[in-house]
């Protein structure tokens, strides 16, 4: 079984190498601590065994754990401007420095570590590669899922100018460029290089909830409310809210063929 308590004092002696007084970094602490609560959740959801649901458990936890090096070195928490987070937090994590040694009292199951290594390293990707086994992806699901049901709350919690480092008069004026509205009606995640608007930054994020794969991720996003919240933004584009009226359709007609 998985220490927890050294897993926790591990992570909190590690992020306190950095300035937890920049809002940045108490961000990306906070979200660690929830979305390794939604993994424990979601694996208990779908009747896993008590080791799987730590293995779980420690993806949350890790999953990030490159996001702070990246902004002391790059100021930036944007993949494509600086390092992609995840590929880092593997190297830090299984590199040379062997980071993933603070955290465990030892390093000895192959399977556990693959799987972590594994869910950690495509936690962002666009989509999983076809090569994965069943407990690959499973793993790697349940921590996208997680990962997606938190933002939903960052993006509420946080103004969405910092976010998208965008005006304000910008993200309420502009209209959701056409490929963007034609990916979301397609229901499926939106990607980056079809974003050319401040409000495509936001449909962005809506679009998330296409991709998760647990219902217990559906439910919780919507009950938590963080996501009507985002769903309810108002432009002050007249046509930019008919486009939102469209969008709020979509999700909610995806949402009930997925519950039924």
């Amino acid at each position: 079984m998985i220490d927890r308590k050294k897993v926790l004092d591990e992570f909190a002696r590690y992020t306190n190498e950095y300035d937890a007084a920049n809002p940045k970094i108490k961000l990306k602490i906070d979200h660690t601590y929830r979305v390794a609560s939604l993994c424990e959740r979601i694996a208990r959801s779908i009747d896993l065994s008590d080791e799987d649901v730590d293995l779980a458990w420690c993806s949350g936890m890790l999953h990030d754990i490159g996001r702070f090096e990246q902004l002391r070195r790059y100021n930036t928490f944007v993949d494509s401007k600086s390092i992609d987070h995840a590929r880092f937090g593997i190297e830090l994590l299984y590199g040379p420095d062997r980071l993933l040694d603070r955290f465990f009292h030892n390093t000895d199951d192959e399977e556990f570590f693959h799987l972590l290594y594994t869910a950690i390293y495509y936690h962002s990707d666009y989509r999983l590669p076809e090569d994965l086994n069943e407990r690959e992806v499973m793993f790697a699901n349940i921590l996208r899922d997680a990962d997606k049901v938190d933002i939903f709350r960052v993006n509420i919690d946080t103004p969405l100018e910092d976010i998208y480092n965008v005006t304000t008069e910008e993200l309420m004026n502009s209209e959701v460029s056409s490929e963007v509205m034609e990916a979301f009606r397609e229901e499926h995640a939106i990607l980056r290089e079809l974003k050319h608007t401040a409000v495509d930054n936001i449909v962005g994020h809506m679009a998330l909830f296409f991709e998760l794969v647990y219902p217990y991720s559906l439910d919780a996003t919507r009950s938590q409310g963080y996501y009507d919240q985002l769903l309810g933004f108002t432009s002050e584009n007249n046509k930019t809210n008919q486009q939102l009226e469209e969008i709020r359709g979509v999700v909610n007609g995806f949402y009930q063929r997925k519950r039924q």
